[in-house]
């Protein structure tokens, strides 16, 4: 799980779960004349079926985020059973404040529980229409700056040249003893340019997929906002991206990128 790929949407979403949590424990009804001091777990049906389906449906949505692919469940979307979830809890929730006993009225738990019920459903819903709600919950790190196309890196994920099969020079050896044949002290040849494209840190604004170099229609792999991948390679409009497991395709979507 990925929880840089959370949004501001689904922080609203977790923020009203929690919100709709609380105010299960709080008063549900109050009488005039009467110290009744009821709350949703007393009645199991409003404890369980509507204060923790509602977050039950949130943290559907959440999790479905969080994961690499979306899952399914009976064919439909495990988000969009999660969004579904909050909306049948906001309006159960609705008409049970609507419709209180006669001489009984709508105390804090029943109140708190409707609005954190709406901001709930609203936030679900609202997550996939508004640009705003997209951006990414949790910053990205500042990324390294990438070295010049071509130049020796020092190892590691993300730098340019330093694919899987690269000789390396065994451990202490000086760097001009590395190169095989190479006497010491003799400069070294400069490397061979490499065009005006240099790899560079970059992320994306929502989630995209990322497609194999072969051209095959089914992702690879799915960038998720938050998270600063290497591209290394332009092709056209596209990138050839490289993930932080050293898998590479071809992002085709390139609209709205963060360059780092």
């Amino acid at each position: 799980m990925n929880i840089r790929s959370l949004t501001r949407g689904d922080g609203v979403v977790i923020g009203a779960a929690v919100l709709l949590f609380i105010a299960s424990f709080l008063k549900f009804y109050s009488v005039d004349g009467y110290n009744l001091d009821q709350n949703a777990w007393d009645d199991l049906g409003t404890g369980l079926g509507l204060y923790v389906g509602g977050v039950i449906g949130a943290a559907l949505i959440v999790v479905n985020r969080s994961l690499p692919q979306p899952r399914k469940v009976a064919g439909l979307d495990l988000g969009t059973v999660g969004a579904a979830f909050t909306v049948l809890v906001a309006w159960s929730l609705f008409w049970t404040l609507v419709d209180t006993p006669t001489g009984a009225s709508a105390a804090a738990g029943l109140i708190l529980g409707f609005i954190a019920a709406l901001v709930l459903a609203g936030g679900a819903i609202a997550t996939p229409l508004v640009p705003a709600l997209q951006v990414a919950l949790i910053p990205a790190p500042k990324p390294i700056a990438p070295q010049p196309y071509g130049a020796q890196p020092p190892g590691g994920y993300g730098y340019p040249g330093a694919g899987a099969g690269a000789p390396q020079p065994s451990y202490g050896t000086p760097p001009q003893q590395a190169q095989a044949g190479q006497p010491f002290g003799q400069p070294q040849p400069a490397p061979a340019p490499a065009g005006d494209f240099s790899p560079f840190w970059f992320a994306v604004p929502v989630a995209r997929p990322l497609f194999a170099e072969d051209g095959s229609p089914a992702p690879i792999a799915e960038l998720a906002p938050g998270t600063w991948y290497l591209a290394v390679e332009q092709r056209g409009p596209a990138l050839v991206a490289q993930t932080q497991d050293g898998r590479r395709g071809v992002l085709q979507d390139t609209s709205g990128i963060q360059r780092g």
